[in-house]
């Protein structure tokens, strides 16, 4: 199967759950996320905001808000095409939507901060395999504003988020894709360089 097919298999199976299994893999991707002493320790995390049944991250949101820490969303960044930019999120937040009608903080009224000073960063997914190879949207969003952690050690740790039938036996590893260091699903937290 290539990416193409094996994306809209993944996304038509993210789209058929309903809302109650929603609401239970969201609970149970926070509850995988406290198993990671980084992720409880981290001051500053990004995250995402849901769309096309990716699993949510809206309790660990608030999670992380009730714990005082400070929460990020990627934006897609006005100059720098096909690059992301992360804005602190809060409840009061001023959102608008992007071109490709996902909520995102407005960038003209809210602070940025470089990648690099994010302690986790939550990715969404299609797919993934054990090896921490990641299969996004196609965009290549993350992988170029991240390509800057190869050289620097993997700052800021990158973190998979998905249900777990989005685990698949082997990816096709580009040269640009950015390798994750962890999974976490509904089901479990695992760790990637460990293996």
């Amino acid at each position: 199967m290539n990416k193409q097919e094996l994306r809209k298999l993944i996304r038509k199976k993210r789209r058929a759950l309903t809302p109650a299994q929603r609401h239970k893999a969201g609970r149970g991707l926070m509850r995988s996320l406290h198993h990671s002493p980084k992720y409880l320790s981290a001051s500053r995390v990004a995250l995402y905001l849901t769309n096309d049944g990716e699993i949510d991250p809206l309790w660990a949101i608030e999670d992380l808000w009730k714990r005082g820490k400070e929460v990020y969303l990627p934006v897609l960044h006005p100059i720098r095409k096909g690059y992301l930019a992360f804005i602190r999120y809060r409840p009061e937040t001023k959102m608008r939507q992007n071109r490709f009608g996902i909520a995102e903080p407005d960038f003209r009224f809210n602070k940025r901060i470089p990648a690099r000073f994010i302690s986790i960063i939550g990715l969404p997914l299609v797919a993934f395999d054990s090896r921490g190879n990641r299969l996004g949207m196609g965009g290549g969003f993350y992988d170029r504003t991240l390509a800057f952690s190869r050289a620097e050690g993997q700052t800021p740790t990158l973190v998979g988020c998905a249900y777990a039938f989005q685990e698949v036996r082997m990816l096709p590893a580009e040269s640009w894709d950015i390798p994750l260091q962890y999974i976490a699903t509904d089901k479990q937290l695992t760790s990637l360089t460990d293996l």
